[in-house]
């Protein structure tokens, strides 16, 4: 599939919901390809911390995959955003990664976050990837995953 036909997908499931859709446009950020959705009633898709639009990503997702078969390992990712709602979680997940690495720096020791979905802890360890004192690490099981920073610079 390419991007309009999945961008056609995305505005069927959308008008599926009876969910007004006003626009929608595509940005390639990285390894990411995004959808940006603009909807007359965002709480339907936002509410319950994005539980319908984690659905939506979800459903999208695995529908190409199956369109474009064994080889979907080598497409983008396919990232959709309503009413900038992904945008602005992405930015406090990246705000509150940047106050954790500058604790860990300072007390020179491990700091641990909240348990966090998948799709956070990516964000998180992504923020880590260029750093050379500190690693990050995923932890604990089922809910209460979580993302560890561990000091590793000298002491």
């Amino acid at each position: 599939m390419d991007k309009t036909e999945i961008q056609n997908l995305i505005k069927e499931l959308i008008e599926k919901t009876t969910v007004r859709m006003d626009s929608i446009s595509i940005e390639q950020d990285g390894k990411s390809t995004w959808y940006r959705v603009e909807v007359k009633e965002p709480n339907f898709f936002t509410g319950r911390e994005g539980e319908a639009l984690y659905a939506l990503n979800h459903l999208v997702r695995r529908i190409v995959e199956n369109k474009r078969g064994h080889m979907s390992d080598l497409w983008p990712e396919i990232m959709i955003d309503i009413n900038s709602f992904q945008k602005r979680r992405v930015e406090n997940i990246r705000a509150v990664a940047h106050m954790m690495r500058e604790r860990a720096k300072y007390f020179k020791s491990n700091i641990e976050f909240d348990p966090m979905s998948a799709f956070e802890r990516r964000i998180v360890h992504e923020f880590f990837s260029d750093a050379t004192d500190l690693k990050t690490e995923s932890v604990g099981f089922g809910p209460t995953r979580r993302v560890v920073i561990k000091y590793i610079g000298t002491i």
